[in-house]
């Protein structure tokens, strides 16, 4: 399910299992638009701490709840917001550079594994909300 608007996407990886088990499979230019260059997960986050608070001007970035819940709020810094619930580990969210990303309301066993699309860059941060304003709206 995509949001026109923001140009996020709801990916489902579906899921494989029998009775060993489960299992997701989530390959790069296949089931997410790019080959993921770095991989990171938040945990030990608790309810009231939120994550991100930041755009990135290259990277895109796939985000998958493996384990628990959190909440992801997406801005594209023209008015557009969306919240989307992470809860089940075959089901991540993408999120395409230049949209403000805030994760927060995590549970006590989330895992949230993130997929960037570039290697770390402090420089392609942008931290500030109204520095991402002025440049989303061309100031």
């Amino acid at each position: 399910m995509r949001n026109e608007k923001l140009n996020v996407s709801i990916l489902d990886f579906g899921a494989i299992g029998d009775e060993r088990g489960m299992i997701t499979i989530c390959e790069g230019e296949m089931d997410i638009p790019f080959i993921p260059k770095r991989v990171f997960y938040i945990y030990k986050s608790s309810k009231d701490v939120v994550r991100g608070q930041h755009a990135n001007r290259k990277s895109d970035f796939v985000l998958i709840n493996v384990a628990g819940k959190s909440k992801v709020k997406i801005m594209d810094g023209k008015g557009n917001e969306i919240v989307y619930a992470l809860n089940r580990p075959n089901t991540g969210i993408y999120i395409p550079h230049m949209v403000w990303k805030e994760m927060y309301d995590f549970s006590a066993d989330s895992v949230l594994l993130c997929l960037a699309s570039e290697h770390y860059d402090p420089d392609e941060y942008i931290r500030n909300y109204d520095e991402f304003l002025s440049a989303v709206n061309g100031e």
